[in-house]
C-alpha cells in the first residue's frame, strides 16, 4: 500500500545537501552555553587556539583573518584587499561558483577575464600556462580559481594551476576558494603556493553557516598595502590593527566556541583518516551512480575525468529528458532525504548527493537507499544495483 501523501515523514531527516551539511551533537553542545566578554582571557585563548588550528588544516605558516559572514563575504575581502578598479584578473572557469568570482570581480570594479573549459571535463592546465605566457606586460594581477566546484563535483589541481604561473615567469597571484573542500579532502596552502584561501564554516567544518576564514600569504600581504578598492569591515590593516581580537566590530564568540569544537573532532580521527573517510564514501557514492546507469538509461556521473572527481559532493547528471525536480521532491517530502538540486544552467539537469562533515558508512548507505527508493516513486529510469555496487565498494570487495 503507497504512503499516505501530505504527511510529514518522521525520524530524523537525512541531510545530504553539499552544504550546510549536518552539524554535530558535539559542536552544537559547545555552542549551547552562556555568552562571554570577547576581550575575556578565558576566550582570547580559545580564538588563539581557533587561529592556530585553521592554519593547521590550511597547512600554513602566514596569515589569516576570521569574519562573520559567509564564504562570499571572504571573496569580496580578497578581491577588496588586493586589488585596484580597472585592474585585470583571470578566473579559471570550472562551474557556477567560478563564474561567481566572476561576477564578484566585475561587480567591484575589476576587468575579469575567463579561461573557458568544459565543466564536465575540467580545464586544460597548458591553456592556463599558454595565455600567461602572451601576458608579457603582466598585467594580469591575480588568478581565481576553485578548487573544489560544488556544482559541478569536480576538483582543480591546484599545484599544477601554480605550476603554470611559475612556469610562466608570471608574477599573479593565485587565489583559490575551499569552501567545498576544506576539512573534507588535503589543502595544502604554503606547498601549493596559494596565496589567499576562502573557505566557510559551513561544510566540512560542520558548522552553521555564517564564519568564514581567509588564509593570506606575506606575498599577498604586501600586494594589499597598494590597493585603492574602498573597504572597512573587510580591511586585513584594521583587522590587524584591532589588537588582540583582531576583529571589526562584535566577536561572534559562539561562532568560536564552535569552532573551537569542530578542529577538536578533526583532530581527533586525524586529518589524514578524515580525507580517507570521505575519500571511501566518495567511492561508494560514484560505485552506485555506475550502476543506476549501467544500462544505459540512468543516471551517471556528471564528471568525465576520472582523476578530478571530488571527495566531498557528486553531482549526477539525469538521463535525458527526465528532472531532477520531482526525484528530489519525492525523496524530500515522501522519505524525508534532501539532496542537492543543480545551480545555473545545470537546474533540473541534475542531483547532487553531500557526501562531506559529519558522515559515516550507515548514513550514506540510507541515502543511496533511499534515492533509489525516490527514483523509483518519481519514475526516473534506473538500473538496479546501486546500494549493492557501495556496499561492494566500502567493503573493499569492489
Amino acid at each position: 500500500m503507497n504512503a499516505p501523501v501530505n504527511v510529514k515523514p518522521r525520524g530524523r531527516q537525512f541531510f545530504n545537501n553539499p552544504g550546510p551539511t549536518n552539524i554535530p551533537d558535539r559542536i552544537l553542545r559547545a555552542m549551547d552555553r552562556p555568552v562571554m566578554d570577547f576581550l575575556a582571557p578565558e576566550f582570547l585563548e580559545i580564538q588563539r587556539a581557533c587561529m592556530a588550528g585553521v592554519k593547521r588544516i590550511l597547512k600554513t605558516d602566514q596569515n589569516l583573518f576570521i569574519h562573520a559572514s559567509t564564504g562570499h563575504g571572504a571573496w569580496e575581502a580578497a578581491v577588496a584587499n588586493l586589488f585596484s578598479p580597472g585592474e585585470t584578473v583571470l578566473v579559471v572557469e570550472t562551474g557556477y561558483f567560478s563564474l561567481g568570482w566572476k561576477e564578484m570581480g566585475e561587480t567591484l570594479g575589476l576587468k575579469v577575464e575567463t579561461l573557458p573549459a568544459d565543466w564536465r571535463k575540467g580545464v586544460d592546465i597548458s591553456k592556463l600556462a599558454e595565455r600567461l605566457a602572451k601576458d608579457k606586460a603582466h598585467e594580469i594581477k591575480a588568478v581565481f580559481a576553485v578548487h573544489n566546484e560544488t556544482a559541478t563535483g569536480m576538483v582543480l589541481p591546484l599545484a599544477e594551476v601554480r605550476r603554470a604561473i611559475d612556469e610562466a615567469r608570471h608574477p599573479a597571484l593565485l587565489l583559490s576558494d575551499t569552501i567545498s573542500s576544506l576539512g573534507s579532502m588535503d589543502y595544502k596552502m604554503d606547498a601549493w603556493g596559494v596565496d589567499v584561501t576562502v573557505g566557510g564554516s559551513q561544510k566540512g567544518l560542520m558548522m552553521p553557516t555564517g564564519m568564514a576564514l581567509t588564509g593570506v600569504s606575506d606575498k599577498a600581504m604586501e600586494a594589499s598595502r597598494t590597493s585603492k578598492m574602498p573597504k572597512y569591515y573587510f580591511n586585513w590593516e584594521l583587522m590587524n590593527a584591532r589588537k588582540p581580537q583582531r576583529f571589526i566590530g562584535t566577536v561572534p564568540v559562539h561562532f568560536f566556541f564552535g569552532l573551537h569544537e569542530s578542529i577538536t573532532m578533526l583532530e581527533e580521527e586525524g586529518l589524514d583518516a578524515v580525507f580517507a573517510r570521505h575519500a571511501r564514501l566518495a567511492e561508494a557514492t560514484r560505485a552506485a551512480v555506475r550502476a543506476w546507469g549501467a544500462n544505459g538509461k540512468g543516471p551517471t556521473l556528471y564528471g568525465q575525468t576520472p582523476d578530478r572527481l571530488s571527495n566531498s559532493v557528486t553531482t549526477v547528471l539525469m538521463p535525458e529528458g527526465v528532472s531532477s525536480d520531482g526525484l528530489r521532491k519525492a525523496a524530500l517530502e515522501r522519505y524525508n532525504l534532501s539532496l542537492g538540486g543543480g545551480l545555473g544552467p545545470l537546474m533540473g539537469k541534475v542531483f547532487r548527493i553531500g557526501h562531506l562533515g559529519d558522515l559515516n558508512e550507515p548514513m550514506l548507505l540510507g541515502c543511496l537507499a533511499t534515492t533509489e527508493l525516490a527514483m523509483t516513486t518519481a519514475g526516473v529510469p534506473f538500473a538496479k544495483g546501486g546500494v549493492d555496487a557501495a556496499i561492494e565498494s566500502l567493503a573493499g570487495r569492489a
